[in-house]
């Protein structure tokens, strides 16, 4: 299992994770996205139809009457993904955490995003700590550089 830990020092979540939806798709994987708090969820359901002028990202929100479609992003509360076991949440084989918490829940995935940024922080660097003595789990941490390209490093 991979975790990439996504340190949003200069771009804000809004920016990044369209991105990184788009890249997963891109490769023909599914991407669960998640986050406990209802309100981001629907400001980034919103965001993922409008992010470009010329596309979207297919997705879904789960529950939604469209959330059983081979969607490749599903937007989902843990209560959701606990719940959802079978359908498009079951598909997917990446996560991406966007509230800044860590749930232990990602390491059923091939790949964890874990995005987080000054406010979360200290759960960040306790959920790195934590990883390191899990077998089996290989953990890498990004940060945008001056120009904003992201560098992975300690």
């Amino acid at each position: 299992m991979r975790a990439d830990f996504y340190h949003l020092t200069r771009l804000p979540l809004e920016r990044v994770l369209p991105a990184i939806c788009e890249r997963v798709a891109g490769q023909g994987q599914k991407l669960l996205v998640m986050a406990q708090d209802e309100a981001l969820l629907a400001r980034l359901d919103q965001l993922l139809w409008t992010w470009k002028a010329e596309s979207f990202l297919p997705h879904a929100r789960a529950g939604a009457g469209d959330a059983d479609r081979a969607q490749s992003v599903l937007l989902a509360t843990p209560d959701e993904v606990v719940s959802a076991t079978g359908d498009a949440a079951g598909e997917a084989r990446h996560i991406a955490l966007v509230d800044g918490e860590w749930r232990d829940l990602a390491l059923a995935y091939d790949r964890a995003f874990y995005l987080f940024d000054e406010s979360t922080i200290a759960g960040a660097r306790q959920a790195w700590r934590a990883l390191a003595a899990q077998d089996g789990v290989e953990r890498h941490y990004w940060k945008q550089d001056d120009e904003g390209r992201w560098r992975e490093g300690p």
